[in-house]
């Protein structure tokens, strides 16, 4: 049975997606917070994650963000493994997949995801893609959220997590230090009978 893994770097406010209306120049981006030993430390973090993993699952934005980066084409251990990973896209105007191993759901999101989580086995990670999170989130499909937080208040951007409809019960199960001072901090959910 899968897993989906939630993974995001979150400020201290919550935020995983800067304002649209922010180019960069306000704020810059998450890797311009980090000094080298934060960053190479959180590479090493993210490496290890995508190594683990048994599948991606994004969304179409994400996805999107993925490929103008050249993810698709770029060489080395990290980005080999992720071209090798079977990638799940939710969307339902997405046409060209330009990454190979990549599949288009267009479905519903819960039914889906959850056909997925028993196709699956082992760990579905969801990298960035805040829409697609928070309905995962909604839909009790998150199993675990595994959260880089940054030492930021931004006061504006898109956060974690919006309104749902009833409590999301989580168990913290691991603390680390990224780097020199990145908390890394693992939830599961917790299912209420």
């Amino acid at each position: 049975m899968g897993k989906i893994v939630v993974s995001e770097n979150v400020s201290l406010d919550g935020v995983i997606e800067i304002a649209a209306e922010d180019d960069g120049s306000r704020f810059g981006s998450w890797f311009d917070w980090m000094g080298d030993e934060d960053r190479k430390a959180w590479a090493e973090v993210e490496f290890e994650e995508a190594m683990s993993a048994e599948a991606l699952l994004m969304g179409r934005l994400s996805y999107e963000w993925f490929l103008a980066r050249g993810w698709q084409s770029r060489t080395g251990a990290w980005a080999d493994r992720l071209r090798s990973l079977p990638k799940y896209v939710m969307s339902s105007t997405l046409k060209d997949l330009g990454w190979e191993n990549s599949t288009v759901l267009k479905g519903d999101l819960a039914d889906e995801v959850s056909a997925l989580k028993r196709e699956v086995d082992g760990d579905i990670v969801v990298y960035a893609s805040s829409g697609l999170v928070q309905a995962l989130l909604e839909h009790d499909l998150v199993d675990e959220l595994r959260l880089i937080v940054y030492p930021f208040v931004l006061g504006g951007g898109r956060r974690l997590f919006g309104g749902t409809s009833a409590k999301k019960p989580m168990r913290l199960v691991e603390t680390r230090t990224v780097g020199d001072g990145l908390p890394f901090l693992v939830y599961r959910s917790v299912r209420v009978p």
